[in-house]
């Protein structure tokens, strides 16, 4: 789960990271009032779920009241990504005099938190990594102790010369590593790290990104979801507990199994096609589930062909059939449709099919050859 800036400033300013005082604006008079309040410049930046917002015209420098409101204006209502930027967050401008990136991400091959810095602040990590990879340092925590001082004082040395900027850093970095323990992140970043010309270490943006998994055992950060910031076919999938994720293609996939997913899309690649997304609509005989899974891909314009690969284990297929015959019954589909099932209950499944016009295969092969060349106009 993604949250906002001002979210994650919030979680990093309780841990007791240093952040200039911003609030939030949903108006161009309520960015004037914050403006006001706080004194001096501002900077006014779109809160989406988007990166790149700086690019787009969504972060902007104001040095009055009154340009603050205009530039809220420009802001609220822009489209960043295909995301309409609803909020601002208006927060005190602060003197730059240089900046460093922190941040501390999951590991899956280590299986432990690894942190990233890099003297090199205010670009993508990504960019830094490909051009310049020796001005990065790692450092991989072990979970049993945490991120001890000497770890951190040896990073705060690798980002500034300044003893007294490495030890502010050190601090920085101990009260980001509880932050992302305690609010259950996979991700936590501090992009840009600035010192200011009087010596100080503050931190002027931050980023989030939250372990689904944990949200059921932490209810307050479940509920920093902002939902009207989320693709709406993810959005419908999740309400309806499908594993969905929205891809670039035009072959929609509907299948039971994250495994048998993963396999699909790649077959979809092997054979020419691009696959539009995964959704995975788990093991269980439901037959709403295909219901809904239908309803959220057929939503998405760009799907050109549709591909129902069912292998058979716990879910019977005969569910899944019928599913597909209840769906298409209140929902008729406007693009072709190619179903492989195999399984539990397959010949039933073919024989429910068959009684509504459908045809099906028991060959994953053929079916996905069948769906990309439909998808990219052929004949059925």
């Amino acid at each position: 789960m993604n949250i906002h800036e001002y979210q994650a400033k919030e979680i990093l300013r309780r841990e007791g990271v240093p952040i200039p005082p911003g609030e939030i604006a949903t108006t161009p008079a309520q960015a004037e009032q914050i403006a006001r309040r706080l004194g001096g410049m501002v900077v006014v930046k779109a809160q989406v779920h988007a990166g790149g917002r700086g690019k787009a015209g969504g972060v902007k420098l104001a040095k009055t009241p009154a340009e603050a409101a205009e530039v809220a204006g420009k802001i609220l209502g822009m489209q960043i990504k295909g995301l309409t930027v609803q909020k601002v967050l208006v927060t005190a401008a602060a003197d730059i005099a240089s900046e460093a990136y922190v941040g501390v991400i999951i590991d899956r091959a280590s299986k432990r938190a690894v942190f990233m810095v890099s003297p090199d602040g205010g670009i993508d990590i990504e960019e830094v990594a490909a051009k310049t990879p020796d001005r990065i340092m790692r450092l991989p925590v072990d979970p049993r102790y945490g991120l001890l001082p000497f770890q951190a004082m040896q990073m705060g040395f690798f980002l500034y010369r300044d003893v007294a900027n490495a030890r502010a850093a050190a601090r920085i970095m101990q009260q980001l590593y509880h932050a992302f323990l305690h609010s259950g992140a996979s991700l936590a970043e501090i992009n840009p790290l600035v010192t200011t010309p009087a010596g100080e270490v503050i931190a002027v943006d931050a980023k989030m990104v939250i372990d689904d998994n944990e949200l059921d055992r932490r209810p307050d950060i479940a509920a920093l979801r902002d939902e009207s910031a989320e693709d709406t076919s993810e959005l419908h999938a999740r309400r309806a507990n499908l594993t969905f994720i929205k891809l670039d293609g035009n072959v929609g996939c509907i299948v039971n199994g994250a495994g048998l997913a993963m396999a699909t899309m790649d077959l979809v690649k092997f054979y020419g096609g691009e696959p539009a997304n995964f959704l995975d609509i788990g093991g269980s005989s439901n037959p709403e589930k295909v219901v809904n899974a239908l309803r959220i891909i057929t939503s998405d314009p760009g799907v050109k062909a549709i591909l129902f690969n069912i292998f058979g284990g716990i879910t019977r297929t005969d569910d899944v059939a019928n599913g597909i015959v209840t769906a298409t019954r209140h929902n008729p589909l406007t693009v072709p449709l190619v179903i492989r099932l195999t399984g539990t209950n397959e010949d039933l499944a073919l024989a429910i099919l068959a009684e509504h016009g459908f045809s099906a295969t028991r060959d994953m092969d053929d079916a996905v050859q069948r769906v990309v060349a439909l998808a990219k106009g052929g004949a059925k």
